[in-house]
């Protein structure tokens, strides 16, 4: 008797890291569920459309929009009658949040809430992921754990440090099987053009300026989508209820340095590369995430270094150079 297979629900199917998180969970059998308030994006940018043999699983995507369509999504999910849901969506820029605050709100705190509300009932739910961000944390000194307490200084990080505090009060209340991750900055190919590194590679391609805010002397951790994936997985599957769990390499590296790696294995002059400009208002200057407790507990290790990651993410734009021509590299809010 052949073993029934997992089924997910990705809410989000169509962002980076959702579309990468798909295409995993494909490559392993899964029966998936894809949702997403757009139409599904040119192939480019849905890893989930390149596995090609690899795939064994099954994928079928709904539009439906999280802000206005809270009762197709609930029913769609029920009817689907997923063993967990992973839920990418959000309104994510950071800049971009001073300007349209309400927007952030509405999807980030109003429209999630009502969904929760929803799917709260669902008992055949074995865990709900709740894909949230360092930036609830604000600005990190040192390495910090899951229990650093949230200090966000953006409308964009006040929006999912909310939606995480009323997740919080549901599996205190309903025993919600909400569990958490928040991961360090994400890359790899696939990834949106107006993020730090396929836009600084697309703009070596180009001959044109890359601008460092703030000089690019913000601190992050960079790690790669499969590495993402595959611990968002395990903590789908083996995470305990109501925990956080933070997905990080141990190198961390300010922006400027990684760009110049990247101009190094790009075999390009830095200097003629960058333009220094001022910093963005309520920039975070570090994000040092400690992923001690998703690597003991879960038994997680990151597997794809910078260099090789970097690497990866140039082969991409190379190989789709005239496609990703095509498409703006700059962040195009949508309400």
């Amino acid at each position: 008797m052949s073993k029934k297979r997992e089924k997910l629900v990705i809410i989000g199917s169509n962002s980076f890291s959702g579309a990468s998180f798909a295409a995993h969970c494909l490559s392993l059998g899964m029966e998936i569920l894809g949702i997403s308030r757009s139409s599904e994006l040119p192939d480019v940018f849905l890893p989930y459309k390149w596995i090609g043999l690899n795939k064994t699983g099954s994928f079928r995507f709904e539009k439906l929009d999280i802000n206005h369509d809270t009762n197709k999504i609930a029913a769609s999910i029920c009817d689907f009658r997923p063993d967990y849901i992973v839920n990418f969506a959000a309104q994510s820029m950071v800049a971009q949040s001073w300007e349209h605050p309400e927007h952030w709100y509405q999807t980030n705190i109003v429209g999630n809430v009502k969904l929760h509300d929803k799917i709260r009932h669902f008992n055949f739910l074995k865990k709900y992921v709740h894909v949230s961000t360092p930036e609830v944390y604000g600005n990190c000194a040192g390495r910090i754990t899951e229990l650093a307490p949230f200090n966000p200084s953006t409308p964009y990080a006040a929006s999912r440090a909310a939606c995480d505090l009323h997740l919080y009060t549901f599996f205190k209340q309903y025993k919600f099987p909400v569990v958490f991750t928040r991961a360090a900055n994400v890359y790899g190919p696939g990834q949106q053009l107006y993020r730090i590194i396929p836009r600084a590679i697309l703009y070596i391609k180009l001959g044109k300026k890359l601008q460092l805010h703030g000089g690019g002397n913000s601190v992050r951790s960079f790690v790669y989508i499969d590495d993402v994936a595959s611990a968002t997985l395990k903590i789908a599957r083996k995470g305990a209820a109501a925990d956080a769990y933070h997905i990080s390499t141990d190198l961390y590296i300010s922006i400027k340095d990684l760009v110049k790696l990247i101009c190094e294995i790009s075999k390009v002059d830095f200097k003629k590369v960058i333009e220094a400009v001022d910093e963005r208002p309520g920039k975070d200057a570090a994000y040092l995430l400690d992923s001690s407790k998703l690597r003991k507990e879960l038994s997680w290790a990151d597997c794809v270094g910078l260099n090789e990651g970097i690497r990866k993410t140039i082969d991409w734009v190379s190989v789709n150079l005239q496609e990703l021509k095509k498409h703006p590299v700059e962040y195009k809010h949508k309400e």
